[in-house]
């Protein structure tokens, strides 16, 4: 397995967690900010999306132009729509970078800030570990907001407690 294949293979294990946050969303709690000046429980769902669209949107195009927007980004209002929309723009991320070859990862191209990235950099960093750390904001947004995320690397505290009552049985 290539490091392109690698990377698929994460990423595709990647977004099922993050769609199994985003199921998990109090659907009343889309405009909590418990800090004034970040963002909502929806609006940093929404940021999960846009990572994903706008790394791969900008890698289709060349580079990144600020103001380049990725079709179908406009962000849905409630938290129902959250998890479907992230399903849908994923899969068209999906397609753009299926359309690569592992070549690919060696092409640079600027980025937002005009540094000069590889495709590879893109991937890793600017779209997979950026969203994997927005996630773990939004898995504790999830439990200030009154709900339950997923244990996204492992159990959490309810499904712990759910596993040693079975042992105990």
């Amino acid at each position: 397995m290539d490091e392109f294949q690698r990377f698929l293979a994460l990423w595709e294990i990647e977004s099922g967690r993050t769609l199994a946050l985003l199921k998990a969303l109090p659907d009343k709690q889309y405009d909590l900010r418990p800090d004034a000046e970040g963002r909502s429980l929806g609006e940093l769902a929404w940021h999960l999306v846009e990572i994903e669209a706008y790394m791969t949107h900008g890698i289709k195009q060349g580079g990144f132009t600020r103001g380049a927007r990725p079709p179908g980004i406009e962000r849905p209002r409630t938290v129902a729509e959250l998890a479907p929309g992230y399903a849908r723009m994923h899969a068209e991320a999906r397609a753009r970078v299926d359309s690569l070859s592992p070549a690919d990862l060696e092409r640079e191209m600027p980025f937002f800030d005009g540094h000069i990235l590889t495709v590879g950099q893109i991937l890793w960093s600017a779209m997979l570990h950026h969203l994997i750390h927005h996630r773990g904001q939004l898995a504790l947004l999830c439990r200030l907001a009154g709900g339950t995320p997923p244990g996204l690397y492992g159990p959490n505290r309810e499904e712990t407690a759910a596993i040693r009552a079975r042992a105990k049985a």
